[in-house]
């Protein structure tokens, strides 16, 4: 089975790279100029703001598989840079989809949204299913709201092979810091190497959020794409809500000092949607899937992460 992996450089790339390969599947990737993939698997740098190299690309390879994870995926730099968020997640997403409907025979695609499409949820709207209504509450969200849009359009006008995922809160090793449960980690790791004060810096610890490990993610992305139906959108997460605080709680657990919380007005995001949680029961019915890793388990591994790359650097 021949897969290809669009914007494969960033943190969830990298963990379906190596889930695939253990699959035994024939896997192809893409990149930035300025990117690594590290995995060894064939890769190429691609823009996909650039239609020719895209459609170039797609003929070369003739995959069975695409999973589109390229995206500017950070709901704090969307504010900051909207149009450079609209540009990548929807100019490059109606690239690849007119790129796929030039091709004799298009391979399934996934097509990578988020759970944060669905912005400000009614309490009565939860858990949330794919037919909830979507109020997305951030530009990120609103550009990935779009992407799933036309790719259901796209899906029904030309017979297209597309399956949409609004993907949940997902974190693990590898992820950076710009992620919350990314940037407690990181902290404490700098903490516990003496390179700042015994402070964690946060924003916002009441929101609720529905989080899942990245290596629990991408089996159920390889499930999709093989059983899910062409024009549907599904929910991946755990089904479950947890606090900010709890997340953190869990880190500073594993901490090996002492640390303090502080509170940042500068990481606190200008709109900010109190409760996120996905009913995935469409999901589990149609491909089996369930997460399997307990958060716990993936905080711990992520601070042994962190410690690594900072002992690396020094």
């Amino acid at each position: 089975m021949k897969a290809l992996i669009i914007g494969a450089a960033g943190f969830v790339g990298r963990h379906l790279i190596i889930h695939l390969k253990s699959l035994g599947w024939e896997v192809s990737a893409t990149r930035l100029p300025q990117e690594e993939i590290k995995e060894d698997v064939p890769n190429y740098e691609l823009d996909i703001l650039n239609q020719t190299s895209l459609s170039s690309l797609l003929d070369k390879i003739q995959p069975d598989y695409l999973f589109h994870l390229a995206a500017q995926s950070s709901v704090a730099l969307s504010w900051e840079k909207p149009a450079l968020t609209v540009d990548v997640n929807i100019k490059g997403a109606v690239n690849l989809l007119e790129a796929l409907r030039g091709m004799q025979i298009p391979p399934r695609v996934l097509l990578v949204g988020s759970g944060e499409e669905y912005g400000y949820i009614l309490p009565e709207e939860l858990p949330i299913k794919e037919d909830t209504l979507m109020r997305p509450g951030n530009i990120y969200a609103c550009t990935k709201a779009a992407q799933d849009l036309l790719g259901q359009v796209y899906a029904r006008a030309y017979k297209l092979e597309i399956i949409m995922v609004r993907a949940f809160n997902h974190t693990g090793p590898g992820q950076i810091d710009t992620f919350a449960a990314a940037h407690f980690c990181k902290q404490i790791a700098e903490i516990e190497a003496g390179l700042r004060p015994p402070v964690i810096k946060t924003g916002n610890l009441s929101s609720r959020r529905d989080f899942t490990d990245v290596r629990d993610i991408v089996k159920a992305y390889a499930l999709l794409i093989q059983k899910g139906k062409a024009g549907e959108a599904y929910n991946v997460g755990s089904g479950k809500a947890i606090a900010m605080q709890d997340v953190l709680d869990m880190a500073l657990s594993f901490a090996k000092t002492q640390i303090t919380v502080e509170q940042d007005p500068a990481l606190m995001r200008v709109s900010d949607t109190p409760v996120i949680q996905a009913d995935i029961a469409r999901l589990t019915r149609e491909t089996g899937w369930q997460p399997e890793i307990p958060l716990q388990n993936t905080i711990a591994d992520m601070l042994d992460d962190w410690r690594k790359k900072i002992l690396y650097k020094q």
